[in-house]
């Protein structure tokens, strides 16, 4: 099952559940260690181990007793994925990305190059000592706080360049529905923007959008033009591609 960033974020945001997953990562548990662990009733971890493997988030199966009772069933995650938010005036990401899968070596085509020395000692290795993985866990985590200060800067310089633009849109459009024509565009530049989803979302028939669509793009060609002292010019009849002008 594939999980989306709604129900992921519905799913994470009870901290018993949390508890739970943090738990399970490390290793498999039975629901009783769960509850003694977690000072938690065992019919509640049942209720929320329940949730979390409708959602996909965990699997379980049946082991046999080490006391020779009856098989006791135990739990553990299955996926692996990230959840990204970034909220701010003129900013709103929200994001699923499931993380890749395969080894070490699988994975160094997608990795960064101060990463590969790590790949190299890792290889096809089915197991580390844990002096050797907390040295080369520290390095990786060295690298992620790097990498995330590098992201806050980008995300934070196009949060500023959202805030410029929005300016703009508010100078020279009137209507609500413009506006947000506008920011849908600005939102996924490279994007084809789905017309029917935006006209449903706003109400608004689609003839309206295509003549907000039409308004706009003689906008940004006479923008485009402006910048670049060219004269852009075509028959009534014929689209300009003003999102190939660079």
């Amino acid at each position: 099952m594939v999980t989306d960033f709604n129900t992921a974020l519905s799913i994470l945001e009870n901290g018993v559940r949390r508890s739970i997953l943090e738990r399970l990562v490390r290793e498999p548990h039975y629901p009783l260690q769960l509850s003694e662990l977690l000072d938690v009733s065992q019919q509640a971890i049942m209720k929320h181990l329940k949730i979390l493997q409708e959602s996909g988030f965990v699997t379980s199966e049946k082991v046999p007793s080490e006391k020779g009772g009856p098989p006791k069933r135990i739990y553990a995650v299955t996926q692996s994925f990230s959840l990204r938010l970034d909220l701010g005036p003129d900013l709103f990401r929200a994001e699923h990305r499931k993380l890749p899968e395969g080894g070490p070596v699988r994975l160094s085509g997608r990795l960064p190059e101060d990463a590969l020395s790590i790949v190299d000692k890792v290889g096809t290795r089915r197991s580390l000592p844990m002096a050797e993985a907390m040295a080369l866990l520290t390095e990786l985590n060295d690298g992620l706080d790097r990498l995330d200060a590098e992201r806050d800067a980008l995300i934070a310089l196009h949060q500023q360049i959202k805030h410029k633009a929005s300016r703009t849109v508010d100078d020279e459009f009137q209507q609500y529905e413009e506006r947000q024509l506008a920011h849908a565009l600005l939102e996924a530049p490279r994007r084809p923007l789905d017309l029917d989803l935006f006209c449903a979302g706003l109400q608004i028939q689609p003839q309206r959008a295509e003549e907000m669509m039409d308004t706009l793009r003689s906008l940004m060609m006479r923008q485009i033009g402006l910048k670049s002292g060219t004269l852009i010019a075509a028959t009534d009849d014929k689209l300009l591609p003003w999102w190939l002008a660079k």
